[in-house]
């Protein structure tokens, strides 16, 4: 029987406008917890907005009011597993007025 994979989960915490999204994103894209494909649509969406910096963020933050802002205003998790790991990733908010949001 082979071993089994360990489990790993990671909340993502700082200041606001720290790049916590865009570095999550990243990860998971680095990962293979995303596709190549649907980070391509997401540089094309936030390019269209004037947000080109943003196809990482976006891969965390759904919410049409995040992506027009540029912040995380709710938490947002992402599940997916390498070949050693199952990984959980959590990405809070860090602006002031939304901590309530992670806390919660």
């Amino acid at each position: 029987m082979g071993k089994e994979k360990i489990h790993i989960n990671i909340v993502v915490i700082g200041h606001v406008d720290s790049g916590k999204s865009t570095s999550t994103g990243h990860l998971i894209y680095k990962c293979g917890g995303i596709d190549k494909r649907t980070i391509e649509k997401f540089e094309k969406e936030a390019a269209e907005m004037g947000k080109g910096s943003f196809k990482y963020a976006w891969v965390l933050d759904k919410l049409k009011a995040e992506r027009e802002r540029g912040i995380t205003i709710d938490i947002a998790l992402w599940k997916f597993e390498t070949t050693k790991y199952y990984v959980t990733i959590i990405d809070a908010p860090g602006h002031r007025v939304f901590i309530k949001n992670m806390i919660t």
